[in-house]
Formats: C-alpha cells, structure tokens, sequence
C-alpha cells in the first residue's frame, strides 16, 4: 500500500509517497518530471519496493509540491534540502537515494555536504553542462512564457515545452523559474564542493550512451569519488536512459552488491 503526505520544507509543501519495507531508498526526480512520471509509470517504484522502502518526493516546483515564483528556491542547494526535511520528518537517519538527472545533481550537493546521511548513491543522467548547453535555460524559460506555443521557433524550446505540457501537474512559469536557476549550475563536482573527495559511500553513475554531453564528463565525475564507477546504457538518450531495461538491472545488482 502507498502512503503519502507532505512535509515542511524552507516554508513550502513537499509531497512524498512511500511504499514497501526493509531499509529506505530515497528517490528524486529529475526536471519537468515528479514521482508519477519518473518513477511509477516507469516501473522503477514496481521493481524497487521488492528490495526497499522506497520513498519518493515530489521536488519543490513540481508534481504535487508548491511551485515558487522566484529563482533562489531552484537552487541545487536548497531544494536539496527537500530531501533532507522529508527523510527527517519519516524518522530517516541513513538511506540509500537515487537520482535521475536534476535529482541526481541534487545528490551531487547531498554527497558533498550530508553524506553521512546515505549508504549507496545511484545518480543518473549526470555529467557537466557545456558552455552551450549551459545558456539552454535561457531558451528553456522563453519557450515555457511563450503564450502560444506555436510561436515558439527554437526546436529545442518547442521540444521542451511539449515534454513539460504532457504532465498535466506541470506549472510553466515555476519550471521557468527553476530552468534559468538550474542550467547554469550543471557542473556536479562544483555543486558537490571540495568535500565530495570525503565521501567513501558506494556510488553508480548512469548515463546513455548517447546522452551527450553528460555521458562525456561522467568519467571525471567518477573519478573524483572514493568509490564510484560509471556505467553507459547501450542506444539510450537522456529521456530513454529512464526506462532502459538494462538500467534496472544494474540498479538491481548494485544495491544487492552492497
């Protein structure tokens, strides 16, 4: 049976649902996602509950969680910090997390600054942003203000904005907010801080093979950390890395391994 509720975060709403026994697994995702699309229609929570606790949240500006108007609250920072509040508002003190793209530059900052708080780490859909790929917030949040999207005439804006459109508990302005705040922080060991070489817990990256140009910087990621190895998935982008069949499976083997 799922149970659900909200915790206080920074003064908002955070929702989260939690399902299964054992030891808990946190799980965050990524951008213009929340738990529903990410992680239950996926399969991700079907498979995880057989082995954890699995708790979700829905991450400040997304799914059933407030949406802020404003760009501090986008931090990698502070809405890390959604995860910490929940996890110490469940009575949590360690748990393993995983992280697909936005929620795995949120575990980028939790292993520099709490990682006495975790036991393994899956972080996936993570690498450096490009100078370029960088200033793609800015297009991002035009895209999401256009009042009419056919007038959108960037492909990656219209791209954007079709993915954020098809999850009706999407706010465009607040994802706007949260894109300008975001992208140009996409530079995971600068998230982290000088005290991710501390962090000796177990740590699997993940990326397509294809999902350019994270999968390119991951290794340096990697090798950053005391106990880490990067994995790719086979003809998979950053949007179909998600429901690989190959990605469960490692996930699978490396939490068993551990």
């Amino acid at each position: 049976m799922t149970r659900s509720g909200y915790v206080d975060s920074d003064g908002l709403q955070v929702y989260y649902e939690q399902v299964g026994e054992g030891s808990p697994m946190m799980l965050v995702h990524g951008w213009g996602a929340d738990t529903q699309s990410n992680w239950v229609d996926t399969g991700w929570v079907n498979v995880l509950k057989k082995l954890r606790r699995v708790i979700s949240i829905d991450v400040r500006g997304h799914g059933r969680s407030d949406k802020p108007y404003a760009l501090e609250p986008y931090s990698y920072a502070a809405m890390s910090r959604d995860v910490i509040n929940v996890m110490d508002a469940l009575n949590i003190r360690k748990a393993d997390f995983m992280g697909y793209s936005m929620g795995s530059f949120m575990g980028a900052y939790l292993l520099g600054h709490h990682p006495h708080r975790f036991t393994s780490m899956v972080l996936g859909g993570i690498g450096d942003e490009t100078e370029s790929s960088a200033a793609q917030g800015e297009v991002i949040a035009q895209a999401l203000r256009a009042t009419n999207a056919a007038s959108i005439d960037n492909p990656a804006g219209q791209g954007v904005r079709r993915f954020v459109e098809a999850n009706p508990n999407n706010d465009l302005e607040s994802l706007a907010y949260s894109a300008l705040r975001m992208w140009p922080e996409g530079y995971p060991l600068k998230v982290a801080g000088d005290n991710i070489a501390q962090a000796d817990l177990p740590v699997l990256i993940v990326n397509g093979d294809k999902d350019h140009p994270y999968v390119d910087s991951a290794d340096n990621f990697a090798s950053a950390l005391l106990n880490a190895r990067h994995e790719t998935l086979p003809d998979a982008d950053h949007l179909s890395a998600v429901t690989h069949n190959d990605f469960k499976q490692i996930v699978i083997d490396f939490l068993h391994s551990h």
